[in-house]
């Protein structure tokens, strides 16, 4: 099993807008993915930004390709993430889960 471990930020005036943002759109396009197993959503709040964490847990690297596209190391944005990100990091995380 791969995890696949995204990171980004939004004004703290945006948590709860685009937590419901990630609820509503970014999960379901997820789960809707063959080989996808689970998924951690993680927010916290630092020097007035709001900061979010994604870990995808997938059956493997091939997977990942099939959601994210072949250049499987960059990240995979939503249009609407430019009304609420900071920055837009360009690259991802992968980790072999060896125990889970």
């Amino acid at each position: 099993m791969i995890a696949r471990i995204w990171h980004g930020k939004t004004k703290q005036s945006d948590i709860e807008r685009y937590s419901e943002f990630l609820k509503e759109t970014a999960i379901p396009d997820y789960e809707k993915t063959a080989g996808f197993k689970s998924l951690t959503f993680l927010r916290s709040v630092k020097n007035d930004e709001a900061h979010f964490t994604l870990i995808t847990y997938w059956e493997n690297l091939e997977v990942i390709r099939n959601f994210a596209g072949q250049d499987f190391e960059k990240a995979k944005y939503y249009p609407e993430d430019k009304d609420f990100l900071l920055e837009f990091e360009e690259y991802v995380e992968h980790y072999e889960v060896f125990a889970f």
